[in-house]
């Protein structure tokens, strides 16, 4: 089984060295970097984290932007590690993207006991933080790019299209709810249903060779949406169709 990986973006190079030393040492796979380009360059590099811990004082990019960014490529669960405590910055924080804060100084253990609990609540497969994703022989997505190579063409993803693909894949096999896409793709807006099936028949018509008859984004009629990767035997193409 692969490594559960880390992105670490934190400018102090002590924080940043005992962090991943620890992290290292406790079995996870971190990559550290010292500014939101450095960061954003690894990820186009080595594919999307399972998690990623941010610093918000950044010297050439905030945090809150750095997570913008990330979030726009797909639903990476991203704790903050900061001195910045006032309420106002971590109410915000946690409403528009992160699932958790920790504040300076803090003991590492408490950040691994953090960073565990953030993953059990996140299902994650491990080739969906690959570089490229190989769904089979017809699919491919490139997250970091925001993109998907369909039969050998490869066509550009919206920001919110990445993010409902991401969501989707990392259930893959589970239907996800409606109220589950809506809260974790417009985290912060008041978003209704009618608003999540356009974006999922914008990302379908990119996605599927016959929209009308789905193959990767199937439809639990009132409940949500499923990703197969391989169709269950006997799931002809009758089984969903685009508009719901």
């Amino acid at each position: 089984m692969n490594k559960t990986k880390i992105l670490l973006v934190e400018d102090d190079p002590i924080t940043n060295k005992l962090i991943i030393d620890y992290m290292t040492k406790h079995g996870y796979d971190v990559t550290g970097s010292m500014d939101g380009p450095e960061a954003l360059e690894h990820v186009r590099q080595r594919g999307l984290p399972h998690i990623a811990l941010i610093d918000l004082n950044l010297p050439t990019m905030h945090g809150f932007d750095l997570s913008s960014k990330l979030k726009a490529m797909g639903d990476v669960p991203i704790i903050f590690v900061t001195s910045t405590g006032d309420t106002e910055t971590v109410v915000q924080g946690l409403k528009k993207y992160a699932e958790d804060f920790i504040t300076k100084p803090f003991e590492l253990r408490e950040l691994e006991a953090r960073v565990q609990v953030v993953l059990a609540r996140m299902p994650s497969l491990d080739y969906a933080s690959e570089p490229i994703i190989h769904i089979d022989e017809h699919l491919s997505i490139d997250f970091a790019h925001n993109r998907i190579t369909v039969g050998g063409k490869t066509d550009g993803l919206t920001p919110t299209e990445s993010v409902l693909l991401h969501v989707l894949l990392r259930n893959a096999g589970r239907v996800v709810e409606n109220r589950m896409l809506i809260a974790r793709v417009w985290p912060s807006q008041d978003v209704f249903e009618d608003t999540l099936r356009v974006h999922m028949h914008r990302l379908r018509r990119k996605l599927e060779t016959d929209s009308h008859h789905p193959h990767y984004i199937r439809t639990e009629r009132g409940v949500g949406y499923m990703f197969t990767i391989r169709p269950p035997e006997g799931m002809g193409n009758n089984s969903a169709v685009e508009e719901n």
